[in-house]
């Protein structure tokens, strides 16, 4: 494994870096309300950072998500990166990549997924019929993956007949929508596999999302706790308060280099079902510890709607339930361990 990133990953996300901090500020942000932040999102694809993507690969998207999730912008990037330019990338077909992904590149199409397929949507001939309740960034979006009970991939265009979208107020301020689809026409993409490739591509952008947020926490909590005093010495110097915060940054630590691992060996073309399965379960469990330890590191104020750790705490929980509660996460993961060695162990009998 190199988790060393490229000349052109480090480049990408130094850029992510700079507009983030200059323009997802929490005066932007609390002016967004829980609506996207559409000055940002075209800075961002302005710049070139979701076309590049095709480049740098999913490695390189974590390390932008991580950007993304310290700053909690508001913008669809994890959702038309994961949902849109990296599968159809992979396994549009050639007259699907070069009609897609110039618009996903510019930002004018926006993709999302209605993801994680719970057998809700059906296809018959072409047409989907069924709702997802909850889909990220839905009220921005032109485009949305949606897997069928079959688990074949079809997309679908908003404006479409048969397509209705409702708004959603979801835990973050994702934009988030209803999709309910009655005989609407989709564009299958893909083969057979290709749900799994989009599914752990998607566990793992979103896990690097939360290790960017979990990070973003813990250093407003460290900055506070230097800073706020208490019978006269800062708080970062009791015991109490320096141990949270260790446990918080090993549970960070954890979450962005399981999340490596899994985007360094899809990017190889390497199996990464389980790994990408890991990332999401740290991602969630340990995500959610974080996220409340930074709340409660900052007393009263993690309470303070007007304070910008709240944020972090919202998105932490998000993530935590969008990735499927780690007890799912676990018990998928476990199935996926025993039916792996179930097989190796049948071909180790046939080759005794």
């Amino acid at each position: 494994m190199d988790f060393h990133p490229t000349e052109e990953q480090a480049a990408a996300a130094g850029l992510a870096t700079r507009i983030l901090s200059d323009l997802a500020t929490h005066e932007r942000l609390a002016e967004a309300g829980t609506g996207s932040d559409a000055e940002l999102w075209k800075a961002l694809t302005t710049a070139g950072l979701a076309a590049a993507v095709e480049e740098i690969g999913l490695l390189g998207l974590v390390l932008l998500l991580e950007e993304q999730g310290r700053t909690t912008a508001q913008v669809p990037y994890a959702a038309t990166c994961v949902y849109g330019i990296l599968p159809v990338a992979a396994h549009g077909s050639p007259e699907q990549r070069a009609r897609l992904l110039p618009a996903l590149g510019t930002g004018e199409a926006v993709a999302t997924g209605a993801f994680p397929e719970r057998g809700r949507i059906t296809a018959d001939g072409g047409r989907l019929t069924g709702t997802a309740p909850a889909v990220p960034w839905l009220r921005d979006a032109t485009h949305v993956l949606v897997p069928d009970a079959d688990r074949a991939l079809w997309l679908v265009r908003t404006d479409a007949p048969g397509v209705r979208t409702s708004p959603v107020e979801t835990t973050a301020p994702w934009s988030a929508g209803r999709l309910t689809l009655t005989a609407a026409e989709g564009e299958r993409l893909g083969a057979d596999g290709a749900y799994e490739d989009a599914l752990a591509a998607a566990r793992t952008a979103f896990a690097g999302l939360q290790a960017g947020v979990c990070a973003g926490s813990l250093a407003r909590a460290v900055e506070y706790t230097s800073t706020r005093e208490q019978f006269g010495r800062p708080l970062s110097t009791n015991q109490g308060v320096m141990l949270r915060a260790a446990d918080a940054y090993m549970d960070t630590e954890a979450i962005r280099v399981t999340t490596y691992e899994a985007a360094w060996r899809i990017d190889q073309g390497l199996p990464a079902h389980e790994h990408a399965l890991t990332a999401a379960w740290w991602a969630s469990e340990a995500g959610k510890r974080v996220v409340h330890a930074g709340q409660h590191l900052h007393g009263g104020l993690g309470a303070d709607l007007d304070h910008p750790v709240h944020r972090h705490f919202l998105w932490g929980r998000q993530l935590d339930a969008y990735l499927g509660c780690g007890s799912e996460l676990l018990a998928e993961l476990g199935a996926s361990i025993a039916a792996s060695s179930a097989c190796a162990s049948t071909a180790e009998g046939e080759q005794a």
